[in-house]
């Protein structure tokens, strides 16, 4: 309650003193990211409104008690030259950094993670693999592969599409820990078998490739649910406005364009419930029981735009507008059948809905994972063997020790 004190103070002072250092969004909230005794504020290098936030900041300090360590702090500059940089942080006494830098874990910049700059991450699950013990039982390795090496890269994997090569290092230690248990010798089974459900022959070790896609396949979710979060607003506002949305074309952040390289998979397991048709392609999605270019693929190509939502197709007067004239007589009699399909949809002014393959409008990454994971055809031994009356440390290793 104390936290929110201070996001409500500086949002107080934008109506006259303090600019939004992101102009031209629908956003009107200050940018302020809170963790625990951690607070992270973005605004304009300008010596006025830093003499603004440092006095809302003392005012703070008196109405709750709660001292700021200027001490501690640091001034991170975006586009300034270090001479403006000198001088504001002498105005807060603060130490200077520079980007990349490190914020709650993770590596934080304006470009893309280098392999390097996910070290950290590496040496911790090597530092583990150091520390557990010689004497555990097969089960008690596949137990901490999955409690502690597993778990490990989970706050990275649900925000970076890490790179192959940091995956792979991972792997190694997870690799190392579940089958040192045998005195460190050849592994018993295949890394693609051991990754599969126990249902299906495998340990249920998670592929961390197909749960990092899993993860961040939320953010899309997000963005074409129009969730209200600042970052989803300020997409749209920046990069989708008058009709544009998403496509094979990536545009914006290094994080934006890692999201935009799932966006196959996310329509491949989700269905949009038109509402407004903002979100949804007019040729591309599924929309009102088919996709469009493929039932009407004649008059696709004579198309003006491939790349419209359906909210802008519905603005198009007269609907003939939205081709290149003259049209074939097949396509003339696509573009009746087309138009009859559009004008027998429901619109609304809400924001359409996407739901998923699995019969909710809710995104779960579980589920995420076992529809990117697949199912394969195994033998009917999987369906009893996880309920038969053997101990429970050596069922894992019935089948893979075969």
């Amino acid at each position: 309650m104390a936290a929110d004190f201070l996001p409500s103070l500086v949002n107080k002072a934008v109506e006259g003193q303090l600019n939004l250092p992101i102009p031209g969004t629908s956003d009107p909230y200050f940018p302020i990211i809170q963790y625990a005794d951690d607070t992270l504020i973005i605004m304009e290098g300008c010596l006025r409104q830093l003499q603004v936030l440092k006095n809302i900041l003392e005012i703070y300090s008196t109405a709750t008690g709660l001292k700021v360590n200027y001490n501690k702090s640091m001034m991170v500059p975006l586009n300034m030259n270090d001479q403006a940089l000198n001088i504001l942080s002498a105005s807060f006494n603060c130490a200077k950094r520079s980007l990349p830098f490190t914020y709650l874990g993770l590596p934080l910049g304006i470009t893309k993670p280098k392999v390097e700059e996910f070290l950290p991450l590496v040496t911790k699950c090597e530092r583990r693999l150091q520390a557990t013990s010689m004497f555990l039982s097969q089960a008690g390795w596949l137990q901490m592969t999955n409690a502690v090496f597993t778990s490990l890269p989970m706050f990275h994997l649900g925000t970076y599409l890490l790179p192959k090569t940091v995956i792979d290092q991972i792997d190694k230690y997870r690799k190392h820990c579940l089958w040192r248990g045998s005195n460190i010798g050849p592994p018993k089974a295949a890394w693609k078998m051991v990754c599969l459900p126990k249902e299906e022959g495998g340990l249920g070790v998670l592929n961390l490739k197909t749960q990092n896609e899993a993860m961040l396949l939320k953010n899309l979710h997000k963005f074409f649910n129009k969730v209200d979060t600042p970052w989803v607003q300020l997409i749209w506002d920046k990069h989708y406005g008058n009709g544009r949305l998403p496509s094979q074309i990536k545009k914006g952040s290094f994080w934006w364009r890692d999201n935009l390289k799932l966006l196959d998979a996310f329509k491949g397991m989700a269905v949009v419930n038109i509402q407004d048709g903002s979100t949804c392609l007019f040729w591309f999605d599924l929309w009102g029981g088919q996709v469009q270019n493929h039932t009407y693929p004649e008059l696709f190509s004579f198309a003006k735009n491939k790349l419209l939502s359906v909210q802008k197709a519905l603005e198009v007067e007269p609907f003939h507008r939205m081709f290149h004239l003259p049209l074939s007589e097949e396509a003339f009699q696509q573009m009746e059948l087309l138009h009859q399909l559009l004008q027998e949809q429901h619109f609304s002014d809400s924001t359409d809905l996407w739901h998923y393959i699995w019969g909710s409008p809710l995104f779960s990454s579980k589920k995420a994972y076992l529809h990117l994971t697949g199912h394969a055809q195994v033998h009917a031994v999987f369906s009893w063997l996880w309920k038969s009356s053997c101990q429970k440390k050596n069922l894992g290793f019935l089948l893979v020790s075969s």
